[in-house]
C-alpha cells in the first residue's frame, strides 16, 4: 500500500465524518500495489442503505481529505450504496484494501 499512516488516517476520518461511522473505505488501484510507481488515489466507499447525495458527498470527501492534508491529492472516489447494481468497478473496489 502507498500512502502513508497520516494519509491513511486522514482519508478513514474524513470518510466516516461524511459517510457516517458504518461506512468502509478501501484503497484500491495502484496505490494499492507497492510493485507500481505514481497514480492517484484511487477510493471506493461502500455505504449501508440509499443515498441520494452520495456524488455530493464523494465531492465533499475529496476536498474534505486534502485540508486534512494540507495539499492537494489527485483522488478518485467511487461509492456503492444498497440501491446500485454491481458493476466492474464495484468488484475492483472490493478487492481493494480495506483502511
Amino acid at each position: 500500500m502507498r500512502i502513508t499512516q497520516r494519509q491513511r488516517t486522514a482519508i478513514v476520518e474524513a470518510t466516516r465524518e461524511i459517510f457516517g461511522e458504518h461506512s468502509a473505505v478501501r484503497l484500491f488501484g495502484s496505490r494499492a500495489d507497492d510493485a507500481k510507481q505514481g497514480g492517484d488515489i484511487d477510493l471506493y466507499i461502500d455505504i449501508q442503505g440509499i443515498d441520494p447525495f452520495h456524488q455530493e458527498k464523494a465531492h465533499k470527501l475529496s476536498a474534505r481529505i486534502c485540508t486534512k492534508l494540507g495539499d492537494f491529492f489527485p483522488i478518485d472516489i467511487v461509492v456503492k450504496d444498497d440501491s446500485m447494481p454491481d458493476a466492474l468497478i464495484y468488484q475492483e473496489g472490493m478487492r481493494g484494501i480495506p483502511l
